[in-house]
């Protein structure tokens, strides 16, 4: 008897830690960099001067999301940067700098800034359904009928 209610303590402790950690979701305002058009490997876009490292044009937006993959809605519309591959560095343009490096490189801006589908109304459609569906939970149970005290 003593081992088994030891045996079910350990067992007790162990699964606690389990039950315990719950899984987050994380949620809130992101900036999204975004490589839009790549830039010619010239000393004009290096990272520094004698860099073997250098920036490319990219799209930066700041967006309200849910689990780093439901982008919800945009806060801060879409500019153009420059920036690196695979960092999250980033440099501001200021109008003249921008519409030369648009000319010289034969490029549209506006569809540039232009943002895909899913970012734009995917994660407002899904937060819709998973309210649609959370209603639809509370709304739709099957009430209790009443019994009518003559037919018993």
């Amino acid at each position: 008897m003593i081992k088994k209610i030891l045996l079910l303590a350990f067992i007790s402790i162990c699964t606690t830690g389990f039950v315990a950690a719950k899984a987050k979701i994380p949620f809130g305002k992101i900036d999204k960099i975004e490589i839009v058009a790549d830039l010619p490997d010239t000393e004009k876009y290096a990272v520094s001067e004698g860099s073997k490292e250098y920036l490319d044009l990219a799209r930066m937006h700041q967006e309200y999301n849910i689990a780093w993959v439901i982008p919800a809605w945009i806060t801060q519309e879409p500019k153009l940067v420059l920036a690196q591959k695979d960092s999250d560095e980033y440099f501001e343009l200021n109008q003249e700098q921008l519409a030369q490096i648009v000319s010289e490189n034969k490029l549209n801006q506006e569809n540039l800034l232009q943002l895909g589908l899913y970012t734009k109304y995917g994660g407002k459609l899904i937060v819709l359904l998973i309210i649609g569906l959370i209603l639809y939970g509370i709304f739709s149970k099957d009430k209790p009928k009443k019994v009518n005290p003559t037919t018993i």
